[in-house]
């Protein structure tokens, strides 16, 4: 296994970077029938095609998932991906077509490098081509590449931050994976040790009072998958559940100024019939995935480089 969401059997991950302008997108594509869904927690999101992927509505299957920056102007990638697919044959038969289904979550790094240059369909469109099963690269890529973090004090002492993933296997072979783009306004925590690893560069306690410079540069957005078979329902708790993880690294999560959105996605083969342990297979998979994002996360960071003028949480030492 590389310890990433790629360990997922169907699941490839590509990446455009364009890192003079701090931007990029990344693209899973699901080359396995996935069921979707979508829990959105940030007062401030930017997404595409989150509402079918709640229960009570009628299309179920994801063909892929598109991460991206850019702001609302990078949910453009997903109409490159939605490109690709078509040329596949692949997406959802309405009779006189084949729609591809791809939500998107876009995170704002717009200050970072260029305000004028952000992913979009040419963009998405080269991720897909690059896609790959392989272990995926983590740091300053793909959606993670103006990705910052710390700045509840000013985003001028801020942190790098990055794309980063991990995977867990349980005991009855189910695999859970993650994949993150961590551009938190909070700073990030190890749960292991429950040290500051990347965060704000000021030690003063925020102030209520203080001026808030433009704090809209955020939003942590993952994916979320699993190896099982789950209904539709079922995946929405475990996107639900897997939000603890971001809450157990990055600290605040959730606020105003952030978009955390986390998406969820199950390929196993469909269930002919409900099992009596599906509520505790639920349950398991919700918290292997809250604790597989929270490893995400912090490996974002720790892959990270400097990169702008923004120092890494590899340029310090780290806490011991």
């Amino acid at each position: 296994m590389h310890d990433d969401i790629t360990d997922i059997p169907g699941i490839r991950v590509g990446h455009d970077t364009n890192l003079e302008a701090g931007t990029g997108c990344t693209v899973i594509l699901c080359d396995t029938p996935a069921i979707g869904g979508v829990d959105v927690r940030g007062g401030a999101p930017a997404t595409r095609e989150t509402d079918l992927l709640r229960p009570m509505h009628m299309v179920e299957q994801v063909h892929a998932i598109v991460l991206t920056g850019g702001s609302a102007f990078g949910l453009d990638a997903a109409s490159g991906v939605m490109r690709y697919l078509e040329e596949h044959n692949i997406g959802l038969e309405v009779g006189v077509a084949r729609v591809p289904i791809v939500p998107a979550a876009a995170l704002f790094d717009l200050p970072f490098g260029s305000a004028k240059i952000r992913p979009d369909a040419a963009a998405g469109y080269r991720a897909c081509t690059q896609a790959t099963a392989e272990a995926t690269d983590q740091g300053n890529i793909g959606a993670g590449t103006g990705a910052t973090v710390g700045k509840t004090h000013h985003p001028s002492l801020a942190m790098k931050g990055g794309l980063g993933s991990a995977s867990t296997k349980l005991a009855d072979g189910t695999i859970v994976g993650a994949i993150v783009a961590v551009n938190a306004w909070g700073n990030i925590i190890d749960p292991q040790t429950q040290q500051i690893i990347a965060g704000s560069r000021s030690n003063a306690a925020p102030s209520a009072e203080a001026p808030l410079a433009n704090p809209f540069g955020n939003t942590t957005i993952a994916v979320v998958a699993t190896s099982a078979s789950l209904n539709k329902e079922e995946i929405n708790k475990v996107a639900q559940m897997a939000h603890n993880g971001l809450a157990l690294a990055i600290r605040p999560a959730h606020t105003m100024f952030d978009g955390d959105t986390v998406f969820a996605l199950a390929l196993g083969a469909k269930k002919q019939e409900q099992s009596p342990l599906a509520l505790y297979q639920v349950s398991m998979i919700g918290a292997a995935a809250a604790a597989t994002l929270a490893r995400a996360v912090v490996k974002a960071v720790r892959n990270a480089s400097d990169l702008h003028g923004i120092p890494a949480a590899t340029s310090r030492p780290e806490e011991k």
